[in-house]
């Protein structure tokens, strides 16, 4: 999540969204551990597992790019360096369309 964080705070993010989705049990001890690392994207508890039956995860964690219509254009399974360079690049190619994208590649 810490890479997300600094991600979320790069000057070139201004072309997408992060939203954070925790599928724990307890709402309230995953909204206590965000304040505890003092997250500050934003967040949405899916207790209820809506959310990560609509995505179709299979296994978590799962990051999911979207596009501003809704539609999904690649899911990544695992813990992921997101502000690293692959990632960054990743990112920025499925965004832009400069790859063939298939959901569930890794980086």
């Amino acid at each position: 999540m810490a890479s997300l964080e600094r991600l979320a705070w790069r000057s070139d993010s201004h072309y997408f969204a992060i939203i954070g989705v925790s599928t724990d049990d307890d709402a309230d001890r995953a909204k206590g551990l965000l304040k505890k690392v003092n997250a500050t994207i934003s967040q949405f508890i899916d207790s209820g597992l809506r959310m990560e039956s609509m995505l179709g995860a299979t296994r978590l964690p799962l990051t999911v790019l979207i596009d501003g219509n809704g539609k999904v254009l690649e899911k990544i399974y695992g813990a992921q360096q997101w502000d690293s360079p692959d990632a960054l690049r990743l990112i920025d190619e499925t965004f832009h369309g400069h790859a063939a994208s298939s959901p569930g590649r890794r980086l």
